[in-house]
């Protein structure tokens, strides 16, 4: 059996100490034991809670494989000097090398940590920052670039930072459309997904290409409505998602061809968050309706090979119907369990879901509030 990862006994030692933030507060430990331990070269993963707006409620919780322990609120116990802990809304989550990259959407800040142990070591100051992928020493972070603001006539146009990943520092920025949310790298070009969220009823339907290397924004996309995710997958595709408009235009999946770099198909299937496990994109949907005033929720598996939906729910054992809110969605690289996230109300902890490979659930833990973002650590 390997050893336990570095951030479980930091975790014990900070709580026999006396870390505080003030002279009446000392944080505790709020560990659980789920699962027998696993030997894989996955080390555990990493759960963003987004928390609510204006809360400041952000937390980072921890899954350890080797040990099969789940850790609550671990950034407030490896970092009990930061003064306001992580932050208001967190909206991404990644490593690049050995840093931990959280992006924290309204405290306009990406979080950068030790991979290991969450500890800090800096900060990226990014306005209204949304999502971060990485290429060659730098990362890319979306940035809405203006302020939380419902305006059909918002006139700031968003961009993307290129951040320095040694110094922290921005280097550039590149124009694309109105409030552009995930990016995808593939080859030597970045896309982003331009949603116009703030611009109810006149949404973005584009998605920006930029030219790495140039770091210029070449052509835009048309899409759909209200864009918001974006993967790549081995054979050349660009797998979009579209919000619709909630009213009687649907969510969708769409097909981009990144050879003409035009749209080549689309799926008659709603999609929220989706994930990539080599051929086999799974996903969950949450799709309100202003016309029914409810949501219809979905999960399925789509064969991106062959451009079709496999199953429309990848939950077997009935155990769905207690998910209330999906609201994140994994895979494990290597054992194929799947985990999904529940909102639950939004304004109280949420419960993260495991689910073997065949659809039926091993284990459930409570978790932060608005469970969201996954990363695994290797």
């Amino acid at each position: 059996m390997k050893h336990s990862t570095a951030i479980i006994p930091l975790l014990l030692l900070l709580c026999l100490g006396t870390s505080c933030r003030d002279d009446t507060e000392i944080f505790i430990p709020e560990e659980e034991r789920l699962s027998d331990a696993e030997d894989t070269s996955i080390r555990g993963f990493y759960l963003l809670n987004e928390g609510n707006m204006g809360s400041n409620k952000s937390t980072l919780d921890y899954y350890d494989y080797e040990t099969g322990t789940y850790s609550r609120n671990i950034f407030g116990f490896a970092n009990p000097s930061v003064p306001k802990e992580l932050g208001d809304v967190g909206n991404d989550i990644q490593i690049y090398g050995s840093k931990l990259y959280a992006v924290i959407n309204c405290s306009n800040k990406v979080e950068v940590m030790d991979a290991m142990t969450a500890k800090r070591l800096g900060q990226i100051d990014i306005p209204n920052c949304r999502y971060i992928r990485f290429h060659e020493g730098y990362a890319y972070v979306t940035s809405y670039a203006g302020p939380v603001e419902l305006n059909p006539n918002y006139e700031q146009l968003g961009y993307v930072a290129k951040v320095d990943t040694a110094s922290f520092q921005v280097l550039a920025r590149c124009l694309v459309g109105f409030q552009p949310d995930e990016l995808e790298i593939a080859g030597n070009k970045i896309y982003v997904a331009n949603s116009g969220g703030y611009m109810f009823p006149n949404y973005e339907s584009t998605v920006s290409v930029i030219d790495i290397s140039t770091f210029t924004e070449t052509k835009r996309i048309d899409v759909a409505r209200n864009l918001h995710r974006l993967r790549a997958d081995r054979h050349g595709n660009l797998w979009v998602t579209s919000r619709g408009d909630y009213y009687d235009q649907p969510s969708r999946l769409y097909r981009v061809d990144l050879s003409t770099e035009t749209v080549a198909d689309s799926l008659d299937i709603a999609v929220s968050n989706f994930c990539l496990d080599g051929d086999s994109l799974y996903l969950y949907s949450v799709a309100w309706s202003y016309i029914t005033m409810s949501n219809e929720i979905t999960y399925g598996i789509v064969d991106v090979a062959k451009n079709k939906v496999v199953t429309r729910n990848f939950i077997t054992d009935g155990t769905e119907q207690s998910i209330k809110i999906p609201y994140g969605i994994t895979v494990h690289p290597l054992t194929k369990d799947i985990y999904v996230t529940d909102a639950k109300n939004y304004v109280s902890p949420g419960t993260l879901y495991c689910f073997d490979k065949d659809g039926r659930q091993k284990w459930n833990v409570r978790t932060g509030d608005i469970p969201a973002h996954f990363v695994f650590v290797k």
